[in-house]
């Protein structure tokens, strides 16, 4: 097949783990067999003097990266106009460039292409699939009270209620798209994400090193990795840690990432007086991030809100000790007492009692982990998911334009919640 994928990050772009999703489905599709052509962008806050448009073959697949607009637009601070601008340049750049080339389907991954994405299957006639990664009202608990967050949650319906097929990462992800966009679950697939172990491989020497520079003298090693997001739940691992270190003296917690959270975190260690003993790393290049996984005594993601968990999957990966929520996709991800430790989301005491489970029996925590890890070559293969991804492509009818109404936002909790 011929597939025309969109999205807003495709390395070197990434953000989260949206990009690594996407490339790594358009690389094993390509490498299945189909022509597979991306359009995607170059950074935020370049222009195309510095940084022109690019139209490449990487790893089998045709990159187009668009170039940013002329418009000075920020998007922390202009959020739905550099959507809008970015959405344009991606427009812009497939009927531009593709020279005759014409996908069997075009996928959508999340609503920043939706405009592009709509476009461009409502003027080629193909089928349109979508891929729900996360949602604006589970990031905020179901709480759409902001004009922004109304604006996006509005797009997300539209490119749901649009799309022909729907792929979600996780059950829970497709439960809450059913409740929130009103789709018919029939039309909506559940596709986990994929993982490739072998990247995730450490010599010992490195992973020896970097314990010894993250827990010197021996201590017990705790590490979150991942977007610094209030969804993310680092507040009460941070919380947490006094009474852990009170059963497990000496216990360093090593903080991986960044993002819009770091200030208030940086803070609440403060609060908790574990300051010196939280080492906020910043971003972890991919030469760096596989030796602190697999040097941590326990991976420890205590997520409020989890579409997937895809760092789940690379704690596995690296070997780590896994303890986590059972917030969204990463209850499917992690058996409690099979791969891992899990608890409520939210509950403080139960992830201190979580991670003292760990730390007080190493021996069965690296059982779990060995289970952890021989699950991805089968529940998370990527040449499955994307051999079944191409199964939605081929059944995906073509629905053609359709002119949608605005979606009617509660006032209240969209989940119904108090």
């Amino acid at each position: 097949m011929r597939v025309l994928m969109l999205s807003w990050e495709y390395p070197p772009v990434v953000i989260g783990g949206l990009g690594r999703h996407v490339h790594a489905l358009a690389t094993h599709l390509a490498a299945a067999g189909h022509d597979v052509v991306v359009v995607s962008r170059r950074p935020a806050g370049t222009d195309a003097e510095t940084h022109p448009t690019t139209d490449d073959i990487v790893d089998g697949v045709r990159v187009i990266a668009a170039a940013e607009d002329p418009a000075h637009l920020e998007f922390e601070r202009d959020l739905v106009a550099w959507t809008l601008a970015m959405g344009h340049a991606l427009l812009r750049a497939a009927l531009t460039r593709l020279d005759g080339w014409r996908p069997d389907v075009v996928h959508a991954h999340d609503w920043l292409v939706a405009h592009p994405a709509v476009t461009l299957a409502d003027t080629l006639g193909v089928p349109l699939v979508a891929t729900v990664h996360a949602t604006e009202a589970g990031r905020h608990a179901g709480w759409l009270s902001g004009a922004l967050s109304r604006q996006v949650h509005s797009v997300e319906w539209w490119l749901a209620r649009r799309a022909d097929a729907l792929i979600t990462c996780s059950a829970a992800m497709r439960q809450e798209a059913v409740e929130l966009f009103d789709v018919d679950p029939a039309t909506v697939t559940v596709l986990h994400n994929g993982i490739a172990p072998q990247a995730w491989a450490v010599p010992a020497s490195r992973v020896a090193a970097t314990r010894r520079r993250l827990a010197p003298g021996g201590a017990p090693l705790l590490l979150y990795f991942g977007r610094l997001e209030y969804e993310k739940g680092v507040q009460d691992l941070i919380a947490a840690l006094p009474r852990i270190r009170r059963t497990h003296p000496g216990t360093r917690l090593a903080v991986a990432g960044t993002g819009t959270a770091t200030d208030m975190l940086v803070a609440n260690a403060r609060t908790h007086r574990v300051r010196r003993s939280v080492a906020f790393l910043g971003h972890l290049p991919d030469g760096e991030l596989p030796a602190a996984v697999a040097a941590a005594d326990a991976v420890v993601l205590p997520s409020r809100y989890e579409p997937f968990g895809i760092v789940a999957l690379e704690a596995a990966a690296a070997g780590a000790p896994l303890v986590t929520s059972t917030a969204g996709g990463l209850g499917e991800l992690v058996e409690d007492g099979c791969t891992g430790v899990s608890f409520a989301p939210g509950d403080v005491t139960g992830l201190a009692n979580a991670v003292r489970t760990v730390l007080d029996d190493p021996a069965a925590a690296a059982q779990r982990a060995t289970a952890a890890r021989a699950r991805l070559a089968t529940d998370f293969d990527w040449q499955r998911i994307a051999a079944a991804t191409a199964d939605v492509y081929a059944g995906a009818p073509t629905g053609g334009p359709q002119e949608l109404p605005r979606p009617k936002i509660p006032t209240g909790n969209v989940f119904g919640r108090t």
